[in-house]
């Protein structure tokens, strides 16, 4: 018989999907029933299937995302603001990637803001789209500028289809995080998308950002093409104990 060359060239293509639906069909009595076609149509399947999740792995990987928030699990029975329809709409084939629109999360700490930025970035990755959180983008950019790799760095973030910057304008930017996240802003502007939690609303960012000219110039290619989801409410963390939802 054939079948242990064939595995080995079939391994030798990566075509390991196809392998592991050989291997199913073989344990299966009803399929062995079928014609060659309707085998060779389940076999592409299982490949095709095999690929995208291979792929969807590696973009969630890649993503650096927490936890394993995903939309259909976000808790709407607490009190603190959020629209079904407006996250359903939102979570449609994340067409505000493809559309290049921001998101902004904002409400006081507890409420699950990270959670509801990370369950929208992740249906980003299922949806094909390249995802890049940061807890600490300012820091991050500063340590690069330090030892020379800024180019780099903005480079790669600006390769995402999506960044989510969390916890953003927690404190005053400094000249240089000022121009700096600019210059993110303006290479992101109608190419890309971002997801920012902030606990501030948005009309305390000018003043977080400080200089008037390049606070104008960020916010105008960030909150135009902005849907916001404003959440409110008691700590999410204090009525579960530390567990679910952040």
């Amino acid at each position: 018989m054939l079948k242990q060359p064939m595995m080995e060239k079939l391994q030798a293509l990566k075509l390991h999907g196809m392998i592991e639906g050989l291997e199913r069909q073989e344990q299966d009595e009803a399929t062995r029933e079928l014609s060659f076609l309707d085998r060779l149509a389940l076999l592409v399947d299982q490949q095709w299937n095999w690929r995208q999740n291979q792929a969807l792995a590696r973009r969630v990987r890649a993503s650096r995302l927490k936890g394993a928030a995903c939309v259909e699990n976000i808790d709407y029975r607490a009190e603190r603001g959020l629209q079904k329809s407006v996250i359903r709409a939102l979570a449609q084939d994340s067409a505000w990637v493809k559309n290049h629109e921001h998101i902004f999360v904002i409400g006081p700490t507890g409420v699950g803001k990270s959670y509801v930025a990370s369950a929208l970035a992740q249906k980003a990755c299922r949806d094909g789209y390249s995802v890049y959180w940061t807890t600490a983008l300012l820091r991050d950019l500063n340590l690069a500028r330090a030892d020379g790799s800024l180019r780099q760095l903005l480079k790669r973030l600006n390769r995402n289809d999506v960044l989510v910057v969390d916890d953003w304008a927690m404190a005053p930017m400094s000249e240089a995080e000022r121009r700096d996240f600019w210059e993110i802003a303006e290479d992101r502007y109608q190419t890309r998308s971002m997801i920012l939690t902030s606990q501030l609303p948005v009309s305390r960012w000018h003043e977080q950002i400080g200089d008037p000219t390049l606070a104008d110039g960020i916010l105008d290619r960030l909150v135009h093409n902005a849907h916001r989801i404003e959440m409110r409410g008691e700590s999410m963390r204090k009525q579960q104990g530390g567990k679910g939802e952040k």
